[in-house]
């Protein structure tokens, strides 16, 4: 099994309370469409050398809430921005929560869409655009996924451009998916905790190739469980199963046996990978993540379940994307496939995925099996590397991804980077207690 050892690890960046907002309800944001109304023969439907040439403004709603209303061009288009104040800072980045921007073609002033923003998160929105015969095309966008796509809406565009936005989430009806833009803080608190302890204990750890803790608490090589010598260690996968008997142990007063961690608790594979498990123990990292799981999930929620599809992520509420380059500009949309099994999730929709399983089902940690189709011939899916991934919101209502890995803690802006389209993360759920002893 080949390990990663990551080259910058240790890292925990420190932010302040200021740079955060603590979002409200949606129903309670503050209307603004009496402004809107107001800007209709100024700035949305003026010509756009004239709208170009505003200067901003700013606006205080009857409520108190504060509003830039300011103009930003981008490649032959323009955007009137309603940007709300963020967190009482000064600061209007047309993002916050409330926010709203409607863009239009530089040629001809044309309507091209318009975006809401309902959490303070520029990651996240609503987004609308004209479709005729009295009716707007309604997208959800979280993480460059669609939740939602092109579904219509019985609104002319230029009556959504001036009636209160919660009346536009009615004429959407169930389509709208409001609990996206909700999150309950409080209901992260344990998996905050969960993060610290774990933080904490990181370094009496030390990385070691093929290491890990066997039921006798002893420093062995996962292959032959053989002692290791001198100053023991974990790899990818014994960080794992240290991290899931820190759950398991304030429970049972014992650690997992190694050699059932390797067994194949589901069929998987062919005739064809046969001849190379043991050459190439292509499935080592999806074996072993199903059992941690599955004795996770046996003793913390029942020992009934014992079937992998009860605790593996199987669904993705979104089947297409958004496509970016190397600088962030998007260039078009693609379809995302969803489970493939034995292989999960293709990991360009990793973070929008874990967005949606933090708010469908919070509380949960996940551990991912990175896998890739790799040589030597005859080219084969791997699953070479172990993960253990956690997706909350902090006490501030950001969205945050921790991710632990081989005894150390790694940023999830570089494990996304690290692999690169063509990779899939398997994932298994693991439900966060608040003991932790390993």
């Amino acid at each position: 099994m080949r390990i990663f050892r990551p080259a910058l690890a240790g890292l925990w960046l420190f932010f302040s309370p200021l740079l955060f907002a603590l979002d409200i309800p949606t129903v309670r944001i503050e209307d603004d469409s009496a402004l809107r109304r107001s800007l209709i023969t100024t700035l949305f439907q003026e010509a756009p050398a004239r709208v170009l040439a505003a200067r901003p403004s700013l606006h205080t709603l009857p409520g108190g809430s504060r509003v830039e209303v300011r103009v930003e061009e981008g490649q032959g288009e323009f955007s009137v921005l309603l940007a709300r104040e963020f967190n009482r800072s000064g600061d209007f980045p047309g993002w916050a929560q409330g926010s709203f921007a409607l863009t239009r073609r530089r040629s001809d002033g044309a309507y091209l869409r318009l975006r809401i923003f309902p959490r303070s998160d520029s990651n996240t929105y609503v987004q609308i655009r004209p479709k005729g015969d009295g009716k707007s095309l309604l997208d959800v966008v979280a993480y460059d996924a669609y939740l939602v796509q092109s579904r219509p809406i019985p609104l002319e565009f230029e009556r959504i451009l001036q009636v209160p936005v919660e009346e536009v989430y009615r004429a959407a009806g169930g389509a709208f998916p409001r609990r996206y833009f909700e999150p309950d803080f409080d209901r992260y608190r344990d998996l905050r905790a969960l993060v610290q302890a774990v933080r904490a204990r990181l370094p009496e750890l030390r990385f070691r190739d093929d290491g890990a803790i066997d039921d006798a608490g002893r420093y062995v090589f996962i292959k032959d469980l053989s002692p290791q010598p001198g100053a023991g260690g974990l790899n990818c996968s014994g960080f794992a199963k240290w991290f899931v008997d820190g759950l398991l142990r304030p429970l049972t007063g014992e650690l997992l046996p190694i050699e059932p961690l390797k067994a194949p608790p589901a069929e998987r594979g062919s005739g064809f990978t046969d001849a190379y498990e043991e050459l190439r123990d292509p499935f080592f990292g999806l074996d072993w993540t199903r059992n941690l799981a599955l004795r996770a999930n046996s003793t913390l929620r029942s020992p009934a379940l014992g079937k992998v599809e009860e605790f593996e992520v199987r669904r993705a509420p979104f089947s297409s994307m958004i496509v970016r380059n190397s600088r962030g500009v998007r260039t078009g949309e693609r379809s995302f496939p969803g489970f493939l099994l034995n292989a999960g999730f293709g990991v360009e929709g990793l973070e929008a995925l874990l967005y949606s399983l933090s708010i469908d089902e919070p509380g949960q940690v996940y551990l991912a099996s990175i896998n890739q189709e790799m040589d030597p011939a005859p080219r084969m899916r791997q699953h070479f590397h172990i993960a253990v991934l956690f997706p909350y919101f902090d006490e501030y209502g950001r969205f945050r991804v921790v991710v632990f890995e081989s005894a150390e803690e790694t940023s999830f802006a570089r494990f996304k980077t690290r692999y690169a389209p063509g990779h899939c993360v398997n994932l298994v759920r693991i439900p966060v207690e608040a003991g932790f002893a390993p």
